[in-house]
């Protein structure tokens, strides 16, 4: 897929009582993007894509880079009370959504609650349920690094992958991690990386749009998690790509993009 540059930025914002750190950049109607447990990896090849269409609003968790740490919340719940708490502030209204692993879990959890929020919800390899099968992978058992090599089914061959982290990262990428990192163990500690009644409420989307991406070798949660959020949604459409791991929106960047935006454009 060729994309042309797309310049972005970022700023920091007042947001439900806190500084919140957002980058953007884009032309079009604003799509939010959710970032993993390891954080924001920095302007991606499918950012740049999607930017062509959407003006991308991604905001950095709570404690991540410059936004401001939040002592009261505890869990994923508390974290997406508050994340509905900002985007009314930030005056978005009805937007789409995309949350890629424990961003996932997050637009799923604020959906559930706030379903009319939302335009369109899309998860990509999204932690918070269960696997019926097979187990979410425990990125605390390892290092960071060997946590991003076990997330893709071949790094060697990715081009994007071995730029981000093919080599040893510095002190600065490191520190980051490491941030990220103390936000997924509390919001997913115990039990690992998963709400045992999200299943529960996720009826409450049938009517918001859904989309739901995964790897079929995904290492870190298994499909069967992805079936397990497309049985609870009704009306989702599940789409699994081959030859794919846990972040298809680098391992398969052309296809996943064609799949966002036909889903968008709908």
């Amino acid at each position: 897929m060729a994309t042309t540059s797309v310049p972005w930025t970022e700023e920091l914002v007042e947001a439900a009582g806190s500084k919140l750190h957002i980058i953007k950049g884009g032309t079009g109607q604003p799509l939010l993007l959710l970032h993993d447990e390891l954080g924001h990896p920095g302007w991606l090849h499918y950012h740049t894509a999607l930017a062509q269409h959407y003006t991308l609003y991604i905001p950095l968790h709570p404690g991540c880079g410059q936004s401001d740490h939040l002592d009261w919340v505890m869990n994923m719940r508390d974290l997406a009370f508050w994340y509905l708490d900002a985007l009314d502030e930030l005056g978005l209204g009805q937007v789409p959504v995309l949350g890629g692993s424990l961003g996932g879990w997050l637009a799923a959890e604020m959906a559930a609650m706030c379903p009319q929020q939302f335009k369109r919800l899309v998860l990509v390899g999204a932690m918070g349920v269960r696997p019926p099968a097979g187990e979410i992978f425990d990125m605390f058992l390892v290092v960071s690094r060997e946590y991003l090599r076990a997330s893709f089914t071949d790094p060697a061959s990715t081009p994007e992958a071995q730029q981000l982290y093919g080599s040893d990262p510095t002190p600065e990428q490191t520190e980051a991690w490491e941030s990220a990192r103390e936000l997924a163990s509390l919001l997913g500690w115990r039990p690992y990386m998963h709400n045992p009644s999200l299943p529960h409420v996720l009826r409450r989307l049938r009517e918001l749009p859904t989309l739901i991406v995964w790897g079929r070798q995904d290492g870190i949660v298994p499909l069967s998690a992805g079936e397990a959020y497309h049985r609870a949604i009704p009306g989702s459409q599940l789409v699994v790509l081959d030859r794919c791991g846990h972040r298809p929106e680098i391992e398969q960047a052309d296809e996943f993009v064609r799949v966002v935006r036909e889903f968008l454009q709908d």
